[in-house]
């Protein structure tokens, strides 16, 4: 029994682990490509690669499902065309334990994906953007709109954070409550100290009756609840977001009265994400013993690139709808996922 485990394990795994690597490398390759469509006298050739190896732990991360729904059904299809599936079976191994030994290998790329995700993939694509900011953009001037901020009267739009407590680039816009623009200041440099922002070489520019008043002066003190943790994070989209820097900013919105709902989605979809993966996997092996049973190999990895879309339309859509129509984001997550978990099951009912 030892051996037709390490025999299938190994089997799934390595299907798995090869379906990543060709997932990977397409998806660096027109990502690339991409890139040097954008390169300039700064933001050179040999930089566009740069910054596309600092984004493949967040590419790898997205990835990882999909590749073990392919690779499971791959690796088990292999061992189904070759009847090696029909003798495991003979030899008394029943389904559930065969799907199982299929499903621990995918276990380990979940807790790959589950590291890379909460520990690896935001700072790198933080590192990633900045440096690629820097290079495109001066960051004295306003750089495209990527990241604004509201607190109370007061909007602000930041260019660059760094992660050691150094922001550049910062707009603040003052609001009187008659929502009414009083005042907007331009700070090229903010350095973070204990408990306070020290703004360098501001630009104030005050909306007066009847006139505008423009007064430059060298620092001054901003004392605000933004902490550079917290600037970190509004950097990057939410799906970018470590799960607990987005419990952490979800807070931070709802202590401002601000709405939630897209960091509450995203936290949601990383949380469930390993279910989501089994899911998908449970789908995988079900196949294999069900509809898919003797059909080619290129039929099998078809049928899973058309499911895995499939799913992923599915959560696109319903993601968005949950913050149109208002209802809790985590139903919108937890619908695929059952759904791919009730057809497994049913196909895999129908197989013993």
């Amino acid at each position: 029994m030892r051996k037709i485990t390490a025999y299938i394990s190994r089997t799934v795994f390595f299907a798995i682990a090869l379906t990543l690597l060709v997932f990977i490398s397409l998806d660096f390759v027109f990502g690339l490509i991409g890139q040097l469509e954008k390169v300039t006298e700064t933001y050179t050739a040999l930089e566009a690669f740069y910054y596309m190896a600092l984004t493949v732990p967040r590419r790898l991360y997205d990835l990882i499902p999909y590749a073990c729904l392919i690779g499971c059904l791959a690796g088990l299809g292999l061992l189904a065309s070759t009847s090696e599936l029909v003798i495991v079976r003979a030899a008394g191994v029943s389904v559930r334990r065969i799907a199982w030994i299929a499903l621990r290998p995918a276990l380990v790329f979940i807790m790959i994906a589950l590291m890379l995700g909460e520990f690896v993939a935001p700072y790198t694509e933080q590192m990633a953007d900045n440096r690629r900011h820097f290079l495109k953009y001066n960051v004295t001037q306003q750089a495209p709109q990527k990241m604004w901020n509201r607190e109370g009267n007061e909007f602000m739009y930041v260019s660059a954070v760094l992660p050691n407590g150094v922001i550049y680039g910062l707009t603040r816009y003052h609001f009187n409550d008659q929502h009414q623009l009083e005042s907007a200041s331009f700070t090229k440099e903010a350095v973070y100290h204990q408990g306070y922002w020290q703004e360098k070489d501001i630009s104030i520019t005050h909306l007066e009756q009847d006139s505008i008043r423009i007064e430059t002066i060298p620092e001054r003190r901003w004392e605000t609840p933004l902490t550079p943790n917290l600037f970190n994070i509004l950097v990057l989209a939410p799906e970018d977001i470590s799960m607990r820097n987005l419990h952490y900013y979800t807070n931070y919105l709802n202590e401002q009265n601000l709405k939630s709902s897209n960091y509450s989605l995203a936290f949601w979809q990383k949380f469930l994400q390993p279910i989501a993966t089994a899911s998908l996997v449970l789908i995988a092996i079900s196949f294999v013993f069900g509809p898919l049973r003797s059909v080619t190999m290129g039929q099998r990895i078809f049928t899973g690139v058309v499911f895995g879309i499939v799913f992923v339309l599915l959560q696109k859509l319903l993601g968005p709808s949950s913050l149109v129509f208002g209802f809790p984001p985590l139903i919108a997550v937890m619908i695929p996922i059952l759904l791919c978990i009730a057809l497994g099951i049913y196909l895999l009912n129908r197989a013993r």
